[in-house]
């Protein structure tokens, strides 16, 4: 690397740094730290949900899982994308309907209860922490295998980074952060397809040197194998906190659902570029890691200058991703755990501020720990989901389009659903090579079912009460 490619990189940085200390200046109230005091438009929540799903996992992970068994792994990553426009289209208009909520929490207590917003609120901390941990695995990749730096000092120098413009400046940074990522990811990562295009020699010799199983659909896997994986990215991130927090923060439910919907439908041709990479990197560099395939094309096919800025685009898809659950797992807990059940006293605006940032500072130093403990940048994502997915999704939904109040029915579901995803995963090891969020969901969405067709008595009455309560607030007013 040149001197202008490092000048690129620390630019970067400093850009970032600048951000989180303007940012800072202006926030002062812990609706503005938590979600931007709801003011973000379409174009914006598009670029920061963008940038925050494409993270270490759709780039750097994508890439190396098409290296290793070919196109197949994209086609299943692409369920990421089939969720966000569906969720876009369908849900995220109607969050906006639950006025003040600020995490998944405060939608599950209304429906399901205190209990539902304390188990949800474990959970996201538990997802976030995970997934992060996933992020700051790909950034030491990232400073290794390009920078020749260890892979440890490349963690804390990239999430150092991060918890300090996030503890700092909250959402409202990591959303700026995320739109200026979002416009170098975007330029950078096809401009690196194309060059890496013509090192192998264009189209037609990539087809013929790569293995013909790595291009069709199927490739190596069983169908059930396919499926499973399909499943879990599908469910694995529907309606996590983070996702959810953009929502809080949009402008109204139109600008949510535009927002949301392109996000998803750009994230389709954003796998292409990353898998393809991915192939590349087969053809170039076989003897590789797996997770090695996207840094090595970087480090050895790009011009100087250009090696820079795409340094800075491979950290900044990973930054934005990071800083959202960084985030996000701050204000989960605090909301969720803290305020509602730990706290025994009510603190100062300026107080909950301070916590809040030193909350972020701990959670950041947690999934550094976490990062040198898991295997590769997909399993620290699938451990995650194992979490969200057969776990709170389902009631989410149902509370969302269908409006039911049944404490009974939400509780019930969430522990079936993670006692067997835990039993599928860890006491029988995933029989027939299928994922366990698929048996956990299942039995989530069964006994859901089954205790509200049990309790529905009950619930009507509970939702008749809450009712009743509204409309008493609303005639005192």
């Amino acid at each position: 690397m040149g001197i202008l490619d490092w000048i690129c990189i620390i630019g970067y940085f400093a850009v970032l740094g600048l951000i989180g200390y303007q940012t800072s200046k202006s926030v002062k109230s812990v609706e503005e730290y938590n979600i931007a005091g709801e003011k973000v438009t379409w174009p914006i929540l598009f670029a920061s949900l963008a940038a925050s799903v494409l993270g270490g996992g759709a780039s750097t992970g994508n890439a190396g899982n098409v290296f290793k068994d070919g196109y197949v792994f994209m086609f299943a990553f692409c369920a990421y994308g089939v969720a966000s426009v569906l969720i876009g289209y369908f849900i995220a208009p109607r969050l906006k309907v639950y006025k003040g909520a600020q995490t998944v929490g405060d939608i599950m207590e209304k429906h399901y209860g205190k209990s539902a917003k304390l188990l949800t609120g474990i959970l996201s901390v538990g997802l976030c922490t995970g997934i992060l941990g996933g992020q700051a695995l790909a950034l030491g990749t990232i400073f290794n295998v390009i920078l020749d730096i260890p892979p440890i000092v490349g963690i804390l120098i990239g999430m150092g980074v991060v918890i300090l413009y996030t503890s700092f400046g909250g959402v409202w940074a990591v959303i700026q952060t995320d739109v200026v990522q979002f416009v170098l990811l975007g330029v950078i990562l096809p401009l690196t397809l194309i060059i890496g295009l013509f090192a192998v020699g264009g189209t037609d010799t990539l087809i013929e040197k790569v293995p013909d199983a790595h291009l069709t659909f199927l490739g190596s896997w069983k169908l059930a194998e396919f499926i499973g994986l399909f499943v879990t990215f599908l469910l694995g991130e529907a309606l996590i906190p983070p996702y959810t927090q953009r929502v809080f923060s949009s402008k109204d439910s139109k600008h949510s659902r535009k927002g949301y919907m392109i996000s998803g439908f750009f994230s389709f041709g954003f796998f292409f570029v990353t898998g393809s990479l991915g192939l590349i990197a087969y053809v170039l560099f076989p003897n590789i890691q797996t997770d090695q395939a996207l840094p090595t094309i970087v480090k050895n096919l790009l011009p100087v200058g250009v090696t820079g800025l795409a340094v800075a685009a491979l950290l900044a898809v990973i930054m934005s991703t990071a800083s959202s659950f960084l985030n996000a797992t701050t204000v989960s807990f605090m909301q969720d755990i803290y305020l509602p059940f730990l706290s025994r006293k009510k603190h100062s605006e300026k107080h909950h501020l301070l916590m809040e940032r030193v909350l972020t500072l701990i959670v950041g130093t947690g999934s550094v720990i976490f990062a040198l403990s898991v295997p590769s940048i997909i399993a620290a994502l699938e451990y995650s989901y194992y979490l969200w997915a057969p776990t709170i999704v389902f009631p989410l939904v149902m509370a969302i389009i269908w409006k039911i109040h049944n404490v009974t029915a939400g509780l019930c579901s969430i522990v079936v659903g993670a006692v067997v995803t835990l039993i599928w995963t860890f006491g029988l090891h995933d029989p027939f090579s299928l994922s366990g969020v698929v048996p956990g969901f299942i039995a989530n969405m069964v006994s859901f079912f089954i205790t509200y067709s049990l309790t529905k008595n009950n619930s009507l009455r509970f939702h008749l009460n809450t009712e009743g309560k509204e409309m008493l607030e609303n005639d005192a007013l």
